[in-house]
């Protein structure tokens, strides 16, 4: 049996390039994207819990979308329609390569010797760096959306396809080179 996000969207022939982070992304389907909470008392539940509903959570963050999931789930679906009209491929697919090409593989710390902080670059593990990708995709949308006349569902479909095509005027893409610059003067 096909597998489809939003009735549409087939996920059985997405490909995951990225072979630490296929572990972690998980594109099994339901009738909606509604666990409520099913995966928090496991120590790794995220893991189990649908990749696209976590990005639903993440955009639920900011002030005028918080508790609003339906809102979000609608204005998901037309950012999803908006892609597949602007790149003619599976929006879950530009999704999936959007978060591949966001996830930082390393970032700072900082080391307390004595009295002194010292930065120190550490590697990433998968599940933060899905984590971190979907924050700064969900972020960027809501940040280019913020005092603008375009509506979000444009701007969440903008951030995904230039993630994507790991273009630089992705916020999601600039906070990884960012993230990964910094970390690279801490060596």
């Amino acid at each position: 049996m096909e597998q489809k996000i939003f009735g549409q969207y087939p996920v059985n022939e997405v490909l995951v390039h990225d072979q630490s982070l296929g572990k972690y992304i998980n594109l099994t389907t339901a009738i909606n994207l509604h666990t409520g909470g099913r995966y928090s008392s496991y120590s790794a539940g995220k893991r189990n819990m649908n990749t696209l509903e976590r990005l639903l959570n993440k955009l639920m963050r900011s002030e005028k979308w918080t508790g609003k999931k339906y809102s979000a789930y609608r204005m998901m679906r037309e950012a999803f329609e908006r892609i597949s009209q602007k790149t003619k491929e599976n929006p879950v697919q530009v999704l999936i390569n959007a978060i591949e090409n966001a996830a930082p593989r390393e970032e700072v710390t900082r080391l307390k010797y004595g009295g002194i902080a010292v930065p120190k670059a550490v590697d990433v593990s998968p599940s933060r760096r899905l984590d971190i990708a979907l924050r700064n995709i969900a972020i960027g949308a809501t940040n280019a959306s913020y005092k603008s006349k375009k509506p979000i569902a444009d701007c969440l479909a903008d951030e995904i396809i230039l993630g994507s095509r790991n273009e630089g005027g992705s916020f999601a893409v600039s906070k990884k080179e960012e993230m990964e610059r910094i970390s690279a003067s801490a060596r």
